[in-house]
């Protein structure tokens, strides 16, 4: 079975972001959609482990049944950016819904990733400028970037290296009340204070590139390289 490493940021972990203290806790702890991607070749649902049935739906083009040394995940092969024609079945799509959206909870996405490219989105719900704020995690140059935006301001932090050398990589999110905090393998790496307001859109979660693009006015933004699981998780939920 995939092991499941969710770390929570700490004091000490945030020494390296500088300036920046953590938060006087960090609890999203509640997990209420765990994507494991250990589907066989062929599959086209991509299932929910949480118990809560999140299922989403993994396009044709998503590499299912890769070997991981966790077990089984996908892979996104490399499209060029920002060329025609859109690849939709690059994308794993989990349909909207109010539980999966932030609000104003604390709120975290862990992903499991390796790749050696240097662009693309890996998870977002909603985009730029859509009605109720949006969130998404990408990797330009190689380096992670965390982005909350929501109806009182936006926060985007950025990692101080790049971490698109072909090793397996743990990405933490997490948006709470005091702001937005990225962490790598267990170690928080930045940090900016502010409160995002709340989020809440009624976009799907997508895994892998935008779901509304055309590549010559807005890029799809397609991730490459290898996915072995997605988390989210949040501080209180309603069930």
């Amino acid at each position: 079975m995939k092991k499941r490493h969710f770390w929570m940021i700490s004091a000490t972990a945030l020494v390296a972001v500088g300036s920046v203290a953590a938060p006087a806790s960090a609890s999203a702890q509640h997990e209420i959609a765990f994507w494991g991607m250990n589907e066989s070749p062929g599959s086209s649902t991509m299932r929910d482990g949480s118990g809560h049935g999140f299922h989403g739906r993994i396009g044709r083009d998503v590499g299912v049944g890769l070997r991981t040394d966790g077990g089984y995940g996908y892979r996104f092969d490399r499209l060029e950016p920002d060329t025609p024609p859109t690849h939709p079945g690059h994308l794993a799509i989990v349909p909207d819904d109010a539980e999966l959206d932030p609000g104003t909870r604390d709120y975290a996405i862990t992903v499991r990733l390796r790749t050696r490219e240097h662009f693309g989105n890996i998870i977002q719900k909603g985009q730029a400028t859509v009605s109720g704020g949006s969130y998404k995690i990408q990797i330009p140059n190689g380096k992670v970037q965390c982005w909350f935006r929501g109806s009182s301001t936006a926060l985007l932090v950025t990692a101080p290296k790049a971490i698109n050398d072909g090793r397996w990589h743990t990405v933490r999110c997490e948006r709470t009340d005091d702001g937005v905090f990225l962490a790598i393998d267990g170690r928080t790496v930045a940090g900016r204070y502010g409160w995002t307001g709340a989020i809440a859109n009624s976009w799907p979660v997508a895994i892998g590139g935008k779901t509304d693009c055309d590549q010559v006015d807005v890029g799809c933004d397609y991730y490459a390289g290898d996915i072995d699981y997605v988390a989210l998780e949040v501080d209180q939920h309603a069930w």
